[in-house]
């Protein structure tokens, strides 16, 4: 199973859209891929593909799953949105880390161990998720603490969407510090399949920028805030938005979409998985057929 986090310690630079563009990307080819989104805020993953209405109810979520608290069966989570599957992201992950406290506090005077940062992988293995699913992809917070720690035990791996600016540089330049730390932390070797600059505009400064990025950079996606705010406005990915909200194809909105066509195809690469079914690039009538 091809397994990644997609995370920026930069605000804004387009993660959760990275996520649900590559997600989509994947069913396209055939693939099942499950998005496990953990962002407490609201304007988060679960909120791009529609399936955030219950976030504030008192039903079954992922952190009840992972303090050992379920009210039902791990599939009965799960939504389906444009040939993704999707765990839905609930208001409790806002206090996930008290959460996690109490249960590790609890377990520890039962004699029992009880891993903080583990508590997804067990989840989703439990679920049979590796065996079920193609892709996994976790949309954490850029924030470090439990939802990123979990994100990244259960994944390993990581993509990174970089803003190819002064601070993006910083964030990257900080990465490599970040990874250490945190497989000393959680004792797991952690990679970098991909850095995907976004927002470029062909400047000699942001040329530069991109030059001295270390890891694999499959593709360079240009300034498309308006492409990605019509995402956020119809509640749906870039493939769809283009297919249904727009009045005529345009070319440069085509490209993007073909970008992450291949971004996709590149993190299959990475780990020897095949698609059955992978459409030309960027090709929006190409019909989601999985498994």
């Amino acid at each position: 199973m091809l397994a990644y986090s997609t995370y920026s310690e930069a605000g804004g630079v387009g993660k959760t859209t990275t996520a649900a563009n590559l997600a989509v990307a994947h069913a396209r080819a055939g693939l099942k891929p499950l998005v496990v989104p953990l962002d407490p805020q609201d304007g988060n993953l679960s909120r791009l593909f529609g399936v955030d209405e219950d976030r504030t109810e008192s039903v079954d979520n992922i952190v009840r799953h992972m303090i050992r608290r379920p009210k039902g069966d791990f599939e009965d989570l799960v939504r389906s949105s444009e040939g993704v599957d999707i765990v839905p992201e609930h208001n409790m992950l806002s206090d996930l880390a008290e959460y996690l406290r109490r249960e590790k506090e609890q377990a520890e005077a039962m004699g029992e161990a009880f891993g903080m940062h583990a508590q997804l992988l067990r989840v989703l293995r439990d679920a049979g998720v590796p065996e079920k699913y193609d892709v996994l992809i976790c949309d954490p917070p850029a924030t470090e603490g439990p939802h990123l720690y979990n994100a990244i035990h259960a994944t390993r791996s990581l993509a990174i969407p970089v803003e190819p600016t002064a601070k993006g540089r910083a964030a990257v330049e900080g990465l490599e510090a970040l990874v250490t730390g945190l497989e000393n932390q959680l004792e797991v070797e952690v990679g970098v399949l991909a850095a995907i600059p976004m927002g470029f505009k062909n400047t000699t400064d942001q040329r530069q920028i991109i030059d001295e990025i270390e890891y694999p950079t499959p593709e360079i996606i240009g300034e498309r805030a308006s492409l990605m705010e019509g995402c956020w406005m119809k509640q749906c990915s870039a493939f769809r938005y283009v297919r249904d909200h727009r009045d005529r194809h345009r070319d440069y909105e085509i490209e993007t979409l073909a970008q992450f066509d291949r971004i996709a195809r590149h993190l299959e690469d990475e780990v020897g998985l095949e698609a059955p079914n992978p459409p030309e690039p960027g090709d929006v009538e190409h019909e989601v057929m999985t498994a």
